[in-house]
C-alpha cells in the first residue's frame, strides 16, 4: 500500500467518512492518516474495580471488565436514552448513551462479559460513565494490545460517523496490517547509527502501539527529530546558497553624509548594541555577498535610526534604499521620523514617501526623482512594488514588520536592479530564539537588546471593573499635566458572541466621561478612509486631542511621545505580543508612563497568566518566551509568515528547544561535508530537505 493512495479506499472508511477526515483534520492519504499520532494514551493493563470507583476517577479514563446483566431504553423522542448495568464481583454501575442508541443496543448482549473504557461521573452517591467504549474481553484479548492505547484528536462531525477516537484508532489498526511492511527509511544509516535512533517503522509502531513508555519515548525523539531535522536542512542550504555568490553590492566607503550625521544630527547617543549592529551591518555590506539579515529591537529601541545609518552608507557609496512599511500609517510615520532626522544634512529633501493614497500629480513626480536618482531613499507600503517604480541604482532594501508580507509581495523588491539588493528586514516583534531559528533561520540575526539612555520603565497595572472610576481620575491627572492617553479597544462593531466593550459604545462613554470643551476626544480604526485615519492621528500627534480611542490599527507606527497613558480595554482578548506592541505606543518622550490592561472580573486561567507577565516584566523577549509557551507556534508574535507553512506533525517550537538545537547542529555539519547532498550516503537527506524545504524563503543568490 502507497503512501499516498486516497484515504477512502481504505477498509472502513469510504467516500462519505473519507470527505469529513479531509475537511475536519486534513487527512487525505493513508499517509496523512499513519501522521496522525496520538496526543496522549491510556494504560490498557489497568482494569478497576467498580467498588474503588471514586469522585477522584471522574477527571480521567478508567478501564472495566464486567458483564452485563440488563439493558433498557428510557424517554421518549430526542431525549431517549439507552441504560446497560455492568457488573464485577465487588459490584454494579450504569452505562449511558445519549445517542447511536439503537446502534449501540444491537451491540450489546446481556450475559456476556465486556471491556468498558470512559470516564466514570457520581450522581446522587451513584457511579456511571456516559458515552463508554465498549467491546467484548474475547476481541479485547485477540488484538495482542494490552499495553498503551493511543487516543487521538477528533471532532464532532467524525464522532457522529463513527471516528470518534476509538473509530481512528481502529482504522490506523487496519492501516498498519497493510502498510508496516511498505514503510521506507528517510535518514541514512549512518545517521540513525551515530545518533541511536529508532529506525522510521518501529517509530510509527510504537508511536501508535507503544510496547513500553520507553520505547514510547524514544519513538517520538525519533519522529520530532526527523521533522526539525528536514527543516533545518532545508533553511540552512537556502542560507548556504546565498553566501556562496559573490553577487552582493559593495560599500567600502564611509563618506561624508554618513560621518556628518553621525557626528552632527545624531537624536540620542547611540547604545552599544546599536553601535554593534552598524558594525555587523557594514561587515555584511563590504564582504561581496548579499546581506540579508534581520534586525530584531523591542518597540522604542531605536531600529530606524540603524537603518537610517544603512541607509546613509549606501548614499555614500552611489546607491539608492527603499524601506516598506505594512500600512499607511507606519509609512508616513517613518517618513516623518527620517525627514526630521536628516534636517541640516545634505539628505534633507531627498526622501520621498509613497503610497496607495498618494496623489497622481505627486505619484508623477516622486518616480521620476526615484528613477533619476534625486531621491536617495523612497519609503512606503507595497506600493513600491509596483512596475512602475524604477530606481536609478537600489543597493539596500530595509522591510519593516516583514512577517506582513507575502513571499511573492517582497520578491519583486530584489529585482529592481541588476543583482539583489542589500536586505535589512525589521522587527519590533521580539522573537524567541528557537522560532527565529525556523522561520528566520536562513537570515542572519542581529538584536538590539538596549533601550536609549533616558527612558523609563513603562509601569504596568491591570485593573477590573469596579476600578472603572480610580482610571478615570488618574486619566484626567496625566491629561490636566499636559499628557495625553490611548484608549484601545479589540473590535469594531458589537459581536453578538462576545459581550466586550467595542469602540464605538468606548467612544461614547469617553465623550460622557470626558466632555468638552475641557477634553478633546478623537477616534481610529482599520474601516476609515486614509485621509480621515492622518486627520485622526494628525490632531492627536499635534496635541490637540487628548484621548484617541483606537482599535489595535495603532500597534504599530504610531509616535507620540507626549502620549504617557496607554488603556487597553478588555486586555484579555489579546494575545501577549500584541499587548507588548501596543504598550510601546507610550514611554516614547522623557515622561514616565503607563499602560493599564482593563478586563472583566472571570478570567480564564491562560489570560490571568498573560496580563500577570505584562505586569510583571517590560522585556519583550521574556514575554515572546511565554507567548510561546502559551499559545503555541502557530501564530505566536503574529510571525506566521504569509505563504509560510512548516509542516510540523508532532514537534513542537515551544517545548522541542533541545531537539531543535541538535537537529541545527547535525544538519549544519551535514552541509558543511555536503553542501549539495549529492554524496551517496546522503541520497536520503536531499528528499527530505526537498519535503520541508521553507516556503517563506527566497532564494536570493539565484536572483539576477
Amino acid at each position: 500500500m502507497r503512501a499516498d493512495m486516497d484515504i477512502k479506499f481504505l477498509s472502513g472508511v469510504g467516500e462519505k467518512r473519507a470527505a469529513l477526515l479531509a475537511s475536519e483534520l486534513g487527512i487525505r492519504t493513508v499517509g496523512d492518516l499513519l501522521h496522525h499520532y496520538p496526543h496522549r494514551y491510556i494504560d490498557r493493563t489497568k482494569v478497576y474495580r467498580i467498588a474503588s470507583l471514586s469522585e477522584e476517577n471522574s477527571a480521567t479514563f478508567v478501564q472495566l471488565r464486567g458483564r452485563i446483566i440488563g439493558k433498557a431504553f428510557l424517554g421518549e423522542g430526542r431525549k431517549q436514552r439507552l441504560t446497560a448495568t455492568l457488573a464485577d464481583s465487588t459490584g454494579q454501575m450504569e452505562l449511558v448513551w445519549f445517542q447511536q442508541t439503537k446502534w449501540v443496543e444491537k451491540q450489546l448482549e446481556v450475559g456476556r462479559e465486556y471491556m468498558v473504557l470512559g470516564k466514570p461521573s457520581f450522581f446522587g452517591g451513584k457511579c456511571n460513565v456516559v458515552h463508554p467504549e465498549i467491546e467484548t474481553v474475547e476481541k479485547f484479548l485477540s488484538r495482542g494490545n494490552m499495553g498503551m492505547q493511543g487516543v487521538y484528536s477528533t471532532t464532532e462531525r467524525l464522532t457522529s460517523v463513527g471516528l470518534a477516537s476509538k473509530g481512528l484508532y481502529t482504522l490506523v489498526c487496519t492501516l498498519w496490517e497493510h502498510i508496516s511492511d511498505s514503510v521506507t527509511e528517510t535518514l541514512p544509516e549512518h545517521l540513525v547509527k551515530r545518533l541511536d535512533l529508532l529506525s522510521r517503522r518501529d517509530a510509527l509502531q510504537n508511536i501508535h502501539f507503544p510496547t513500553s513508555p520507553q520505547m514510547l519515548q524514544r519513538a517520538i525523539y525519533r519522529l520530532k527529530f526527523e521533522e526539525l531535522f528536514g527543516v533545518q536542512l532545508g533553511i540552512l542550504s537556502v542560507k548556504a546558497g546565498r553566501t556562496t555568490h559573490r553577487n552582493g553590492f559593495m560599500f567600502p566607503r564611509v563618506g561624508d553624509l554618513f560621518r556628518d550625521f553621525y557626528e552632527n544630527h545624531l537624536p540620542f547617543t547611540l547604545t552599544g548594541a546599536q553601535k554593534r549592529v552598524v558594525k555587523e551591518i557594514r561587515s555584511d555590506c563590504v564582504s561581496g555577498h548579499q546581506m540579508n539579515r534581520l534586525l530584531q529591537g523591542d518597540v522604542g529601541s531605536g531600529k530606524t535610526l540603524v537603518a537610517l545609518m544603512a541607509m546613509l552608507l549606501a548614499s555614500d557609496n552611489g546607491y539608492q534604499s527603499c524601506m516598506m512599511a505594512p500600512t499607511e500609517i507606519l509609512a508616513r510615520q517613518h517618513y516623518s521620523s527620517l525627514t526630521k532626522m536628516l534636517r541640516g544634512t545634505s539628505a534633507e529633501g531627498r526622501v520621498a514617501v509613497l503610497t496607495g493614497s498618494t496623489k497622481t500629480r505627486e505619484r508623477r513626480e516622486i518616480l521620476e526623482r526615484t528613477l533619476s536618482g534625486e531621491v536617495q531613499i523612497l519609503v512606503g507600503t507595497h506600493a513600491l512594488i509596483e512596475d512602475r517604480v524604477q530606481f536609478e541604482n537600489l543597493g539596500l532594501v530595509v522591510i519593516d514588520e516583514q512577517h506582513r508580507f507575502g513571499v511573492e509581495q517582497r520578491a519583486k523588491l530584489w529585482t529592481k536592479n541588476s543583482q539583489p539588493p542589500h536586505i535589512l528586514v525589521m522587527t519590533a516583534t521580539p522573537i524567541p530564539r528557537t522560532l527565529a531559528m525556523t522561520l528566520y533561520g536562513d537570515l542572519d540575526v542581529s538584536v538590539i537588546d538596549e533601550m536609549p539612555a533616558g527612558r523609563k520603565p513603562i509601569k504596568t497595572y491591570h485593573l477590573k471593573e469596579g476600578m472603572r472610576l480610580k482610571l478615570n481620575g488618574f486619566m484626567k491627572q496625566e491629561i490636566a499635566k499636559g499628557r495625553q492617553v490611548y484608549v484601545v479597544y479589540p473590535l469594531i462593531k458589537e459581536s453578538e458572541a462576545m459581550d466586550y466593550q467595542n469602540l464605538y459604545d468606548g467612544f461614547e462613554h469617553i465623550v460622557q466621561e470626558f466632555p468638552l470643551p475641557e477634553y478633546k476626544v478623537g477616534a481610529l480604526h482599520g474601516k476609515m478612509a486614509p485621509e480621515d485615519k492622518a486627520e485622526a492621528m494628525r490632531l492627536f500627534a499635534e496635541g490637540v486631542n487628548n484621548i484617541l480611542v483606537a482599535t489595535s490599527v495603532i500597534e504599530v507606527g504610531v509616535d507620540v511621545p507626549n502620549a504617557t497613558v496607554m488603556v487597553i480595554e478588555s486586555a484579555e482578548r489579546f494575545g501577549l505580543s500584541q499587548l507588548h506592541q501596543l504598550r510601546g505606543r507610550v514611554g516614547r518622550g522623557g515622561n514616565q508612563s503607563y499602560c493599564v490592561l482593563m478586563s472583566g472580573d472571570k478570567l480564564s486561567r491562560e489570560a490571568e497568566a498573560r496580563l500577570g507577565a505584562m505586569v510583571e516584566t517590560n522585556d519583550g523577549f521574556r514575554l515572546s518566551e511565554l507567548d510561546l509557551k502559551l499559545r503555541g507556534a502557530g501564530d505566536v508574535n503574529g510571525t506566521r509568515q504569509s505563504g509560510e507553512a512548516i509542516d510540523l506533525r508532532i514537534a513542537s517550537l515551544s517545548s522541542d528547544g533541545q531537539i531543535l538545537e541538535q537537529a541545527r547542529m547535525v544538519a549544519s555539519s551535514v552541509l558543511e561535508d555536503d553542501a549539495t547532498l549529492s554524496k551517496p550516503e546522503n541520497r536520503l537527506l536531499a528528499a527530505l530537505r526537498e519535503r520541508y524545504k521553507p516556503k517563506n524563503t527566497i532564494d536570493y543568490g539565484m536572483i539576477s
